[in-house]
């Protein structure tokens, strides 16, 4: 045997390339080793490198003898170069596998600690969420994340939005003051942001139609499986536009969505076990009082005016196989600035995006007051610091038309469409009351 090569310094191919090529044809792959195995005088691994998976097969006398020699002695998680021959072999997952020529070691990797045996618990999976986060199933839940937020730009630019960043440090609530995170800023009372609604609404003024993708902090002391205290929202904001219009840019938004992850993401969704039905427009509508019935009649009761409870909620959600909408909450479970119908108004012009089978609330969007007398006196009536609004008061004494908008959890989205049990599964690092590490 010849001694080794000089080990490449860039690959011929990615793995879903290396899939394109025609049979016998040469590549050069670099990965990570998901898993090993043998039959016989026949070493095989499972490369992966982000891409996707493909089966490589080596053979003694096919290699170096230092490359056979690397490559059983090899943990899992290593990261590899693997130079060989494309091979149709229909055993193999996506039929084709790489008969290896040679094998490199560019980065060894310790005895991998996530076991089954190791795992006794989906709070270990999460000490090492830094490790886990290389599984199948991990991966492909963050990368039908990623195409949510693809789809999310390109129906926004299509339908003539702009992209606005807004702070993060505030001085006010949006959600109610009792989910802020509280920070010491130069000696001064600051906040984590909760939403940036108000500051989408001042833009609006400039561009007619804004959107943002940036994280949000809610200081909500709970233990559900739909709730984090740092998720990332999608949230919108258009001038000259009512509520029904703000109910028809949500589905289109969805739609746009569900189809990008079906028709980019089918892998993924596979390997999740998800058959994710795709929801056609309009969704369905029911009021509040609608679904107030339907979570009694299932035992959870609550006064009219309080907010659908989570349990309640998800019975209500159990009822639908796509999402719908629930219309025409009343003002005492609104936050202040919602507009109230003209002709009761105890009840806001508002809706939550329900997604099915008992995900629930997956969005809140309504129609914002746009008059200046009302806002203040709504400011005032729930006794709300007025000196922290001046700046959101003044915006209706300068031209403020009729306005609405949305916001749209994309962790929650990302869940439904996933099939999950727990929102955490969806973020790369999350954070809930009882964790903040790694």
């Amino acid at each position: 045997m010849t001694e080794q090569p000089t080990r490449p310094r860039t690959r011929s191919h990615t793995i879903r390339e290396a899939f394109g090529q025609p049979n016998g044809a040469p590549v050069t792959i670099m990965g990570w080793i998901a898993n090993k195995s043998s039959i016989g005088g026949i070493k095989f691994a499972t490369i992966r490198d982000g891409t996707g998976y493909i089966q490589v097969a080596c053979k003694k006398d096919r290699v170096p003898q230092n490359a056979f020699t690397d490559f059983e002695s090899a943990n899992r998680e290593s990261a590899v170069a693997v130079t060989g021959l494309i091979r149709e072999d229909k055993r193999a997952a996506g039929g084709k596998e790489i008969s290896v020529t040679d094998f490199w070691v560019l980065a060894p990797s310790e005895k991998w600690p996530i076991t089954r045996s190791a795992v006794k618990s989906a709070s270990y999976l999460y000490d090492k969420r830094h490790l886990a986060i290389r599984g199948r199933k991990a991966s492909a839940v963050l990368r039908i994340r990623a195409e949510i937020i693809y789809a999310t730009f390109d129906y926004f630019i299509e339908n003539g939005f702009t992209l606005i960043s807004a702070p993060t440090i505030v001085q006010n609530a949006v959600e109610g003051g009792s989910t802020l995170f509280e920070i010491n800023y130069f000696n001064k009372k600051a906040y984590l942001s909760q939403s940036a609604q108000l500051y989408e609404e001042a833009a609006i003024g400039a561009f007619g139609k804004v959107f943002i993708f940036q994280p949000a902090f809610r200081a909500e002391k709970s233990k559900t499986n739909k709730h984090l205290t740092e998720f990332w929202m999608i949230e919108a904001e258009q001038a000259f536009a009512g509520q029904e219009e703000n109910l028809k840019l949500q589905e289109g938004l969805v739609k746009a969505m569900a189809a990008r992850v079906i028709d980019k993401r089918p892998e993924d969704l596979n390997t999740l076990g998800r058959k994710f039905k795709f929801p056609e427009i309009p969704f369905p509508r029911i009021t509040y009082d609608e679904a107030r019935e339907i979570s009694i009649k299932n035992g959870v009761s609550f006064e009219w005016g309080e907010d659908l409870p989570t349990e309640g909620e998800r019975f209500v959600s159990k009822q639908f196989d796509v999402p719908f909408f629930i219309t025409g909450y009343p003002l005492t479970a609104r936050s202040f600035y919602h507009l109230t119908e003209e002709k009761n108004d105890k009840v806001t012009r508002s809706a939550d995006m329900i997604a099915p089978e008992g995900y629930g609330e997956i969005a809140t969007g309504g129609q914002r007051i746009h008059d200046y007398n009302q806002l203040m006196s709504r400011i005032v009536s729930q006794d709300l610091p007025t000196e922290a609004f001046e700046w959101y008061l003044e915006l209706r004494k300068y031209g403020m038309p009729e306005h609405s908008g949305f916001g749209i959890g994309a962790e929650r989205v990302t869940r439904w469409m996933c099939g999950l049990k727990h929102i955490r599964a969806t973020s790369l690092f999350p954070r809930t009351i009882s964790r903040v590490k790694p």
